[in-house]
């Protein structure tokens, strides 16, 4: 039953989802915790995971979450959802792909779906920064600062301005990830 509700739960988001796995985040979020597959600090790390990982972010997302509950056959249940949508709209894009484009309604939809995409990233951006940084989980939850991780996100924040201003170029996401770890490692050991 639980491979089913795994396939089920990660078809409809690869289906509905625009936008990249940035854009799947908050999909998958409201699955996996009204599902009550994981708690919300649960989710943050296994998004720490996915993106220090090689490989897309919801595919990684899909296979840790479908190990959590379902062991090797939930993963690859899940995984199978969540890229069956986007391969089958691809494969029927490349077929049409040169005869698709000329059509003002195709232009008008993705017009459309892409400031959807943005709050989604966006809205998603605050919630998590908000469990992650203040703590703040819930409505009724109180304000409870975690001074820690606000100093590695200013570190990190202000490390990429710097290198963007002396360079002229982003700071790599992965050499990012890799400075985070270590001031993690740096002020949780302490």
């Amino acid at each position: 039953m639980i491979y089913f509700k795994l396939f089920l739960t990660f078809l409809k988001i690869g289906a509905v989802s625009f936008g990249g796995g940035y854009g799947m985040i908050s999909l998958i979020r409201e699955s996996v915790i009204s599902n009550n597959w994981m708690t919300e600090p649960e989710f943050l790390n296994f998004i720490a995971v996915s993106e220090s990982t090689p490989g897309p972010l919801a595919v990684n997302m899909a296979t840790f979450v479908g190990s959590s509950q379902g062991g090797i056959i939930g993963s690859a249940v899940a995984t199978l959802g969540v890229v069956l949508p986007s391969f089958i709209i691809i494969l029927i894009i490349s077929a049409v792909l040169k005869n698709l484009m000329k059509y003002a309604g195709v232009e008008a939809f993705l017009s459309g779906v892409r400031p959807c995409i943005v709050a989604l990233i966006l809205g998603t951006a605050v919630i998590m920064g908000l469990g992650t940084l203040a703590g703040f989980e819930t409505v009724e939850s109180s304000i409870n600062i975690d001074f820690k991780a606000v100093a590695i996100f200013a570190i990190i924040a202000a490390a990429g301005l710097m290198y963007k201003k002396l360079r002229k170029k982003s700071l790599s996401p992965i050499f990012m990830i890799v400075i985070s770890a270590g001031l993690g490692l740096i002020m949780y050991s302490f």
